[in-house]
């Protein structure tokens, strides 16, 4: 069976490509058990030196990449190039720091004891991966798995199944070898049968949904389930800010960039009373400066939407909106041409009880509120069952802190918003999920600790 893969910004098919099945991936399956007893056995300064290999191919090949990638998700260029500069940023710093983090840690020497801990790989990792970031969220997971010593299978969403393929080419050219990395193509019917097989972990990036049902159908393994997912991410624009167009202007890039399609995009907005009105005509002037159209034209910042399906999502949610009393101040409604395009909407007068300020909306799509006093954005910050990034803006580090502190989020954010650095974890709360990619403890996420107690003439 072929999978058919088109291009959301002009609904255009780009071309069909062989789907895997049961039979494909057990063989895939044997292939990395074998492949696994070799890796975990190469040195780990060889291992660093083939990833490194893969982060020069990126570079190297960026410019196909970005095409590729823009053709099949549908982003902007430009912005598919500054993922994947963002892909070899993150690569460049999970290898520089492996070994610091992958090197056994010698815990205490005292009366002739020995206490260590030896970091062993998990064994053969599954990963299926998410179609918003397939550099960054592969990255996340296949680079530090492969560091650890394990093989991994990747699955690309079926919506950036190309460049899944080129992500596994280039791990191959690298100087990984084939038995220790394989690709499974395919819809979700595929992603079911990777659950039905013995991993010795399971790591997956994408909605809370799914995400559930994968947790519910691998416990009885009793490995390692690690998942990240969605988020309604709020933000709180304090009364001490002193540049409020400025701030206007950087968090609705925080909003739309990706056309909204990030777990960590701003997905509601509070601000307090006092500057209200200038945020909100500040931010919509920034909005309707935008261009939209063909993700390869030049200056466009909105492209098409990934997923057909978004868009009755998004209308359902200003519907619903409308019908409490939001006002529209831009956009609200589909483009009427070939792809998946939709305006850039803002939404005011909203309140917590309307779905655009509850139900992750992943799109272009915002609704701004006016509250009195921090007291009050705190309660209506923590009012969701997401649990993955909040920004405060403040001109107090203390009273921004003092605020974040009593938010139940994976990431904090303090003047800035909607970013991601390799060198802290990436980690969600309640229906956002558990575990961390980034930082040491992603690097560690990909390992089996074990303890060693060593009595006698025993050496480091």
């Amino acid at each position: 069976m072929q999978l058919e893969i088109k291009n959301p910004a002009t609904g255009e098919t780009i071309t069909k490509i062989n789907q895997d099945n049961e039979a494909s991936l057990a063989l895939k399956f044997d292939n990395l058990q074998k492949g696994q007893l070799d890796w975990k056995e190469k040195h780990l300064d060889q291992r660093i030196a083939i990833l490194f290999n893969f982060k020069d191919l990126l570079e190297i090949n960026i410019e196909n990449l970005a095409q590729i990638l823009t053709s099949e998700v549908g982003k902007p260029i430009q912005q598919s190039k500054n993922e994947i500069n963002g892909g070899i940023a993150r690569i460049t710093w999970l290898c520089t720091n492996a070994k610091k983090y992958l090197a056994d840690e010698y815990m205490s020497e005292q009366d002739g004891m020995g206490e260590k801990i030896v970091y062993e790989p998990i064994g053969v990792v599954c990963n299926i991966s998410a179609w918003n970031y397939p550099y960054l969220v592969g990255i996340n997971v296949i680079v530090p798995a492969l560091l650890a010593g394990n093989s991994v299978l990747y699955k690309p969403s079926e919506y950036a199944s190309l460049t899944g393929l080129e992500i596994q080419k280039l791990i191959l050219e690298a100087g990984v070898p084939s038995n220790v990395f394989e690709i499974a193509i395919g819809k979700g019917d595929i992603g079911a049968a990777l659950l039905e097989m013995n991993f010795d972990g399971y790591f997956f990036t994408g909605s809370y949904k799914t995400g559930q049902f994968i947790y519910q159908k691998v416990a009885s393994k009793m490995v390692p389930c690690q998942i990240e997912l969605g988020g309604k991410d709020p933000l709180y624009v304090a009364d001490d800010v002193e540049d409020i167009k400025n701030i206007a202007i950087g968090t609705a890039d925080g909003v739309f960039y990706n056309n909204g399609q990030s777990c960590c995009s701003v997905e509601r907005i509070y601000v307090q009373e006092k500057n209200y009105d200038d945020y909100v005509r500040y931010f919509v002037e920034e909005v309707k400066s935008w261009k939209s159209g063909l993700p390869t034209a030049d200056g466009v910042y909105l492209g098409a939407l990934t997923r057909s399906a978004q868009i009755e999502i998004l209308e359902n949610q200003i519907k619903d909106a409308l019908a409490k009393g939001a006002k529209i101040n831009c956009g609200g409604k589909r483009i009427d041409k070939p792809g998946n395009y939709f305006e850039a909407t803002v939404l005011t007068n909203v309140t917590n009880d309307m779905l655009v300020m509850q139900e992750e909306s992943f799109g272009p799509i915002i609704g701004i509120m006016k509250v009195a006093n921090d007291e009050e954005a705190i309660q209506l910050m923590n009012d969701t069952t997401y649990g993955l990034t909040a920004a405060v803006y403040s001109k107090s580090q203390k009273r921004g802190e003092n605020i974040l502190t009593k938010i139940n989020s994976g990431t904090s954010y303090w003047n800035c918003c909607d970013r991601v650095s390799p060198a802290l974890p990436w980690s969600g709360r309640k229906n956002s999920g558990f575990g961390s990619t980034l930082s040491h403890v992603g690097i560690r996420a990909f390992t089996k600790p074990k303890a060693y107690h060593l009595r006698g003439d025993w050496k480091k």
